[in-house]
């Protein structure tokens, strides 16, 4: 770090996905923009993050950006690292009617997708594409044609260079200390680690670590939450820290494709079924739900996460940390949907990845000005594939409606307007 400026446009304070895209954007429409990260680019979440690239929501607001985002990944594959192999969910009866909303959204809105009901066209289905598949009770299969996975530290590097390369400036190892706020609210002075900075307008875009500068820019902690129905839930903790658990087993990417050689598509299933690992032994008679994809040089995939509570020590990063049962219940999720990972419980290791998230009260995201000059990007733990919000964030402080992220606006919890929760019994979903 040299010659740090002491003002600009506009300051970006977080070098992942949200802050990257929106100072890539912003410089490209001729913006003078500094980017500053307390440690490097893609550090954070974004860094390690799943890599998984899908529209399943079934929120409407949350699919329409999300195909969005999609159209964003796909306009530079090579330089965002991104592979669009598609995406498919698969459930039991339980997730029929969401994941058959989930399908008629996104045929409304031309997202390439198929449907397939009943466990006997579902396993065709997936026989068509996978000869060793061999999951039952799974009824219903969503299959995106769209969508797919990215490398997550290589993904940040090139929107970083595209940064870069319209005008940005991205300079690393600054902290945030404080902000100066004028009678209205507005921000005058950003201090920080290396000397004080004035911005015109201000994005804070720093993923998990969103509780700290929130508490910084003098906003609540607690807050009340009007529902649908007219109450009211009062004094509700504004974030609550989850942790993702993932791993990977050693398994060569090219053995994981499909019948006619194409790279998998990520694969998310949920299922009823008891599940016991290759030696028969019983794992869980509950429900369960697993993901898994290709990646570099393995499998790589995860399941639920585990909640935290309301603080977390964020400094260093957590990550890797898994329950003692997970990579049994992984591997056996595996080995029970296809043939091939019968037996790689051996190959199990744990990688850098997971890591902890900040979720809103809602758990869906806030993308919105918290003070008269501040955009804050809180993506609750989606954020890593929704690479256009940072578009959108600039199209906002360039004087335009953003219809995508409007419906994510800090006052849905004072008037109501909350984002309808799906009926699936597996939280996750």
């Amino acid at each position: 770090m040299t010659d740090l400026p002491s003002a600009t446009s506009t300051l970006v304070i977080g070098a992942g996905v949200h802050g990257l895209s929106t100072a890539w954007h912003l410089a490209q429409a001729g913006d003078d923009v500094l980017v500053i990260d307390k440690t490097d680019v893609a550090a954070g979440a974004s860094g390690i993050a799943c890599g998984v690239i899908r529209n399943n929501y079934f929120q409407p607001a949350m699919s329409e950006l999300m195909a969005a985002c999609v159209e964003v990944w796909e306009s530079d594959p090579e330089a965002l690292h991104y592979h669009g192999s598609g995406y498919i969910a698969l459930g039991p009866p339980a997730q029929e009617s969401d994941l058959a909303a989930v399908y008629e959204r996104q045929q409304r809105i031309g997202y390439p997708s198929e449907l397939y009901l009943g466990e006997e066209e579902v396993a065709a289905h997936m026989r068509s594409l996978f000869g060793d598949w061999r999951a039952p009770g799974l009824t219903v299969c969503l299959h995106e044609r769209a969508g797919g996975y990215a490398f997550n530290r290589e993904s940040m590097l090139g929107l970083a260079a595209k940064a870069r390369a319209a005008g940005a400036r991205i300079e690393t190892g600054i902290t945030v200390t404080g902000f100066e706020l004028d009678d209205a609210g507005a921000v005058t002075l950003v201090h920080t680690t290396t000397g004080d900075i004035t911005a015109e307008r201000i994005v804070v875009a720093v993923g998990p670590w969103v509780p700290d500068l929130w508490a910084m820019l003098g906003l609540p902690a607690r807050i009340d939450v009007r529902q649908p129905d007219g109450s009211v839930e009062t004094d509700l903790p504004m974030w609550t820290y989850w942790y993702l658990q993932e791993g990977e087993i050693d398994f060569d990417p090219a053995r994981f494709v499909t019948d006619d050689g194409r790279p998998s598509p990520v694969l998310h299933i949920d299922s009823d079924q008891t599940l016991r690992d290759d030696e028969a032994r019983l794992i869980t008679t509950e429900p369960w739900g697993v993901y898994f994809k290709p990646d570099r040089h393995s499998v790589q995939g995860g399941a639920q996460p585990l909640q935290l509570g309301h603080s977390i020590e964020l400094d260093p990063y957590p990550t890797g940390t898994v329950e003692p049962g997970f990579p049994d219940m992984w591997c056996a999720a595996l080995s029970h949907c296809l043939g091939r990972f019968e037996g790689m419980r051996p190959r199990y290791s744990q990688v850098r990845s997971g890591g902890a998230g900040a979720f809103t009260v809602d758990n869906f995201p806030v993308f919105d000005f918290m003070r008269p000059n501040v955009f804050v990007a809180a993506d609750s733990n989606h954020g890593y594939k929704m690479i256009a919000v940072g578009r959108e964030i600039a199209r906002v402080l360039g004087g335009e409606h953003s219809a995508l992220l409007h419906p994510f606006r800090f006052e849905r919890f004072a008037t109501g307007d909350l984002h309808p929760v799906s009926h699936s019994p597996y939280p996750w979903s």
